[in-house]
């Protein structure tokens, strides 16, 4: 088990992502994919109010809570400020975008409650004290940040540490192998000086880092694998995927495993997330949270990556 921050939250360290259900996964396959994670010792789940058309997700993972008996024990993450009907970050739209993912995940509290997108128009002060309200109605547990600059992040942590109020205890960057820019630098840098966690997202770049899209492969079909496949023209890319090839076959693990092995390996990152639409992709995601590279594996990825 892995500590967010300096909350009180211990979660399984590899989040499951729930951006598939409602979308590419129905209920019954979202319920399914829930079961085999939870089976395998997972219990950090990921959503977000703009999931599964503007609150699907919420709802099959509110459903699935209730039937299975599981809401004490399982840490559900959301996000506020993606939705059609709570757009930004206002006071107003947080606690209005609150109440409604609660209404929709049938719970009285989130355990890990995101902003999706910074909303630069809106004060930092005007953001926190929405927040920390929504902590001390005990609607929230612990908050985090997805998308947020390192100068935003750093004058709202500012701002709760001399106010008082709750701070920022995670952050959502995007982070993989072939997308180490955002993340690496200032971001990471300001995360590990002041003591938060890191979970990142897309962390397997839309299934290029499964190993599933390789030179002169099939033509790509959709929208979302050729945003992937746009890694093969890359100069990283093939590179990578030649240094995941070694790695994994010296551990008889998938590519998926070992490129989120790497990713959990990183300074700061307490959980990647990965997103399954099957039960059959499931468990390449917790044998991640098993797998130790060694330090030469770790370097020979990154270098690869460079």
């Amino acid at each position: 088990m892995a500590r967010i921050g300096n909350s009180e939250l211990d979660v399984f360290p590899l989040s499951l992502g729930g951006n598939v259900f409602g979308m590419s996964a129905d209920e019954a396959q979202s319920f399914a994919v829930l079961d085999a994670y939870a089976a395998g010792g997972g219990d950090f789940v990921d959503s977000a109010d703009l999931y599964g058309n503007g609150g699907g997700s919420e709802t099959i993972i509110g459903k699935w809570l209730d039937s299975r008996g599981r809401r004490d024990d399982i840490v559900v993450a959301t996000k506020v400020g993606g939705h059609a009907d709570f757009k930004g970050l206002k006071a107003e739209t947080i606690t209005k975008g609150a109440e409604a993912s609660l209404r929709r995940l049938g719970a009285d509290h989130i355990d890990l409650y995101y902003t999706h997108f910074d909303d630069p128009e809106v004060p930092v002060e005007e953001i926190i004290t929405a927040l920390d309200a929504l902590v001390k109605q005990g609607k929230v547990r612990t908050i985090g940040a997805s998308n947020i600059s390192p100068e935003r992040l750093a004058a709202s942590l500012d701002f709760s540490e001399r106010e008082g109020l709750a701070r920022y205890e995670i952050i959502q960057p995007h982070y993989n192998l072939v997308e180490r820019e955002q993340y690496e630098g200032p971001l990471a840098d300001l995360a590990a000086a002041r003591g938060l966690s890191a979970a990142p997202y897309f962390g397997l770049a839309l299934g290029f880092l499964t190993g599933k899209y390789r030179p002169g492969g099939p033509a790509v079909e959709s929208v979302r694998s050729a945003r992937a496949g746009v890694y093969l023209t890359q100069e990283r890319g093939p590179k990578v995927l030649t240094a995941l090839d070694e790695v994994a076959a010296a551990h008889d693990a998938e590519l998926a495993s070992v490129a989120l092995a790497w990713l959990g390996a990183q300074p700061t990152v307490v959980a990647p997330i990965a997103s399954a639409r099957t039960v059959e992709q499931v468990p390449a995601l917790l044998a991640a949270a098993e797998l130790k590279l060694t330090p030469e594996e770790i370097a020979a990825l990154t270098a690869a990556s460079a």
